[in-house]
């Protein structure tokens, strides 16, 4: 383990006899989020996701303090800017494991995407089971893609592997409406926008459409990262239409982390 790998279990590093809960977190949820300075965007929003998640799939109260505890703990005496990760499981009882690793920035070349007919099981909940969206996305590299956007039957898209998609011609934000996850840094950038003024709506999507923008970006916890390909077609990019973009998201404020 490098010095920016963690694993803590219920507050406590993690051993050897943990491997079965790590085994058990793939039947579970989780949230992802970047640390700068040892603050993240929406705290709070990952401790409601957390929390909404546990009582849905396990019907259980999750413990606050000790995911910022273990948040805490993982993150240690090392530099501040870090990935983290949280998942919630449950055996004989709720675990939190927060796992620590590189930070990691969002992709700035636009990205290559592929669309690929799915629809992930809970679309509304991060769980555990991952696997269908880490094959779709190696389908997608192994064409030479650099991810797979999920489409129903009929072609209209809900999401990313991993992302949110968004819209924007120059004076509105167009998001999709399908089922999906609706990502922390989509809600924190929907709020932002409302903030600055800039109109959104939500209306029904399809890869044919996306030309009719000026600009098309993907979002996660890495931030925000231009479309400009689906499915071999271009996709219209202006960097300076989307700076208004990321403009917006970086206003967005960071929460300080308590420290243990």
């Amino acid at each position: 383990m490098t010095s920016q790998e963690r694993a803590i279990v219920d507050g406590r590093p993690a051993t050897g006899a943990d491997l079965g809960l790590a085994l058990a977190a793939r039947g579970g949820h989780f949230t992802a989020m970047q640390v700068r300075g040892h603050a993240v965007r929406g705290l709070e929003l990952h401790l409601e996701r957390l929390e909404q998640a546990t009582r849905e799939l396990f019907g259980q109260r999750l413990d606050r303090a000790l995911v910022l505890d273990g948040i805490a703990a993982a993150l240690g005496g090392d530099p501040d800017d870090a990935s983290v990760r949280v998942n919630v499981t449950l055996t004989d009882r709720v675990h939190v494991i927060v796992s620590t690793g590189a930070p990691v920035d969002a992709p700035t070349t636009p990205r290559r995407l592929m669309t690929v007919a799915y629809r992930r099981f809970l679309p509304h909940i991060k769980h555990g089971g991952g696997f269908p969206s880490i094959h779709l996305g190696r389908r997608a590299a192994a064409e030479g893609f650099d991810d797979a956007l999920l489409v129903a039957e009929d072609g209209t898209i809900s999401e990313g592997t991993i992302t949110n998609l968004g819209c924007f011609d120059g004076e509105r934000v167009v998001w999709p409406k399908a089922p999906m996850l609706t990502g922390i840094t989509l809600r924190l950038l929907r709020r932002e926008l409302a903030r600055a003024g800039i109109p959104q709506e939500t209306r029904p999507l399809k890869a044919g459409d996306l030309a009719g923008f000026r600009a098309v970006f993907l979002a996660n916890s890495w931030g925000i990262s231009p479309v400009g390909e689906v499915d071999g077609a271009a996709v219209p990019y202006s960097p300076e239409v989307l700076s208004r973009i990321l403009t917006v998201y970086e206003a967005t404020p960071w929460d300080p982390i308590p420290r243990r």
